[in-house]
């Protein structure tokens, strides 16, 4: 399975920005889509993710500013960011939790795109 991601580079405090990201390859079931992030110095900390079409998990510092959303169909995954700040500023990955005809899982990461807030 392969991840790829789009979208991400630089924005002013309060913009916004769109990531995306598709998986493609020998998929069999994807059960949970999302991102996560990783600022210089930092953990890599789950931002958002969404399992199946519609139930979706936000960390506390994106609840109410970030948007998660899926097409089934596509295998894709788009995180809308809006009123971004400068501690928004990181790495973002996409991930993707998978499970073969024998129900084993693995989970496969994106390359990683940058998201720069500043001023």
């Amino acid at each position: 399975v392969q991840l790829q991601a789009s979208g991400g580079g630089w924005v002013q405090p309060g913009g916004s920005l769109r990531l995306s990201c598709t998986a493609s390859g020998n998929i069999f079931s994807i059960g949970l889509m999302g991102w996560y992030r990783q600022a210089p110095g930092a953990q890599r900390e789950m931002v958002a993710e969404v399992v199946g079409g519609a139930s979706t998990d936000y960390a506390d510092a994106v609840r109410g500013r970030f948007t998660i959303s899926r097409d089934l169909d596509k295998n894709s995954v788009t995180l809308e960011m809006n009123s971004l700040k400068p501690e928004d500023t990181a790495i973002y990955y996409c991930y993707v939790r998978h499970y073969s005809a024998t129900f084993t899982e693995t989970k496969y990461w994106g390359r990683g795109t940058l998201v720069t807030v500043s001023s």
